[in-house]
This record gives C-alpha cells, structure tokens and sequence, in this order.
C-alpha cells in the first residue's frame, strides 16, 4: 500500500483527512508519525506558496509523497492582516492569547 504524508501535527486535521480519504486505498501518516524534521522558513506570500513550500520541503526529508496546507486569520479590519504571518505574528514564540490580544488592541 502506498503512503502518503500529510505535513501536520493536528490530530483532528489528520482525523479529517481520514475521514476524506477512507475509501482511497493509501496509508496516510502525519508528522507525528515521523522522526524529528525541523519546520520550514514560510517564505511565500500568499497561503498556497506557504503550502507548496511545505509539501516540497517535507517530501524531500522523508522520502514521501507528501500534502501540506497553510492557513491563518485575514481580517479586513485590520487591512487582511496577519495573513500568512498568522502563526509568527506579534513574534515566533508569542502564545495564541498573546497573539489575540493583540489583534482585540488593534
């Protein structure tokens, strides 16, 4: 049987997946699943660059046929920001009610 890899560490979000995917004959693994692979600089501008990056990225580490996603929060108040800086905005190692104060501040 063929594996694929879906580049997250979300259960639900491979729970989802598997759902999806539950009469397509594959063995789907996530990150979580795999040794240790550090997490890829997200360099692009938009969410799908971010995704193609990532599915590359870990496909060349582990040797696996591999899907990504990117996602993060755009709102128009704030003229679409964070965007695609969702998950390092305010900074990298700020924590999600940090991040949200912010934006409530803004």
């Amino acid at each position: 049987m063929d594996t694929l890899l879906v580049a997250t560490t979300n259960p639900g979000k491979l729970r989802e997946i598997r759902q999806l995917m539950s009469t397509v004959p594959i063995r789907l693994v996530s990150l979580a699943d795999l040794p240790p692979i550090e997490e890829p600089e997200e360099t692009g501008t938009t969410f799908e660059e971010n995704a193609r990056l990532k599915a590359h990225y870990y496909s060349a580490r582990s040797g696996l046929w591999t899907v990504a996603e990117d996602s993060g929060l755009v709102i128009d108040a704030l003229g679409g920001e964070p965007g695609v800086k969702s998950a390092r905005f305010l900074r990298a190692d700020a924590t999600y009610p940090e991040r949200f104060g912010e934006i409530y501040r803004r």
